[in-house]
């Protein structure tokens, strides 16, 4: 199917420079047991830089979408937050500019639904999905911060009904409905005429059990929070997976976002993570923090797919330009890693080699 081509990255063969690494991971002496569908790797950039000329962090965005294509990263997406003090760069119209960069794999925005008229959405992502050349993922959340939530004239204690309206018409305007609706949002016989060419597809994100039950409720996907320890991770996909048999929504897509940085060498990761811990990164637990060599962030990556994550959305724990760029290109060689084959290892050595054809894509926290 069309679908599936544009969801995997093209070409099944891994590169040269793939190979050495490669060989690590499936060497015959490696114990396990039978691998399942290889995680998929996506990349939400990094939107807050705070330069002293705006069009420098335009410029290292357009640079890391190119490197991401080049590195065969499996989606992108862009976050969303609003009257903040750091330069941040809107989602909708960076979006457009970056997709000229990526390519037929997914991409997509967060929306803060709360924040934002839902029939002015919808046309954005109506506009966004005829650039892009794949599907369009609409990642989506409540948001928080009653300073955010003043400064574009919502009123946060009605977050959670003010979401659920903004998503019904959201995702009836881009089935083709006309729509009236007069609730939070005040909508009379709304209509588009330009709407994505494949089925939009939803990703809620959530970390709250009442939360993560909307999300199996109403999204294709979930999305979990950045901050999980592994841990909770574990917890939340299997509470989600839960709420979706319970709805009769098998889900799409379970993805999870981590905050990474793929070294040089053993040695230059920790360097870099002892720094983010030292300087309390976004208040995280510091196992919440994918880093190491090639080989080991491939095994994190891999331990994510077998508690269940079907993608890992990946946001660099450093803005250092050279730095990001490099490990980009290391992320490459994990994501070789992990599309290279289904295998069965058994105590006995490598067995069955299957080099399956990659799984299709599902009909995607803010920042």
């Amino acid at each position: 199917m069309a679908s599936e081509r544009r969801w995997c990255r093209p070409g099944a063969a891994p590169s040269a420079a793939s190979r050495k690494v490669l060989d690590e991971l499936v060497a015959p002496e490696v114990f396990g047991e039978v691998i399942g569908r290889p995680v998929r790797v996506g990349i939400s950039l990094t939107s807050r830089h705070d330069v002293s000329d705006p069009r420098l962090g335009t410029r290292w965005m357009i640079e890391r979408a190119a490197a991401a294509r080049r590195s065969g990263l499996d989606s992108l997406f862009v976050g969303d937050h609003h009257a903040t003090a750091d330069p941040y760069y809107q989602n909708v119209p960076i979006l457009g500019r970056l997709l000229a960069e990526w390519g037929s794999a997914p991409a997509g925005c967060f929306f803060l639904l709360p924040l934002w008229n839902p029939v002015l959405v919808a046309e954005q992502v109506g506009t966004l999905g005829a650039i892009a050349e794949g599907r369009f993922i609409f990642q989506c959340g409540l948001g928080g911060g009653e300073a955010q939530f003043a400064a574009m004239g919502a009123d946060v204690r009605h977050r959670p009904a003010a979401f659920e309206e903004a998503l019904d018409i959201v995702k009836r305007l881009l089935a083709g409905e006309t729509v009236t609706s007069s609730s939070r949002f005040s909508v009379r016989a709304a209509r588009m005429a330009l709407r994505p060419p494949e089925r939009v597809e939803y990703w809620i994100g959530a970390s709250a059990k009442p939360a993560i039950d909307r999300a199996a409720r109403l999204g294709d996907g979930w999305l979990a929070s950045p901050s999980l320890p592994p841990d909770e991770a574990r917890e939340q996909a299997i509470y989600y997976q839960e709420r979706c048999a319970a709805h009769g929504r098998p889900p799409r897509a379970v993805a999870i976002r981590r905050d990474v940085y793929v070294g040089e060498s053993p040695a230059d990761a920790r360097a870099v993570a002892e720094h983010a811990v030292a300087a309390d990164y976004r208040g995280f637990a510091p196992e919440a923090l994918v880093y190491g060599s090639v080989v080991e962030v491939t095994d994190q990556l891999r331990a994510l797919g077998a508690m269940g994550y079907t993608d890992v959305i990946v946001r660099h724990l450093i803005d250092d330009q050279p730095r990001v760029l490099g490990s980009l290109s290391r992320l490459g060689l994990v994501r070789d890693a992990l599309q290279q084959a289904e295998v069965e290892v058994t105590r006995g050595g490598l067995q069955s080699p299957r080099h399956s054809k990659p799984h299709a894509a599902p009909e995607s926290r803010a920042d």
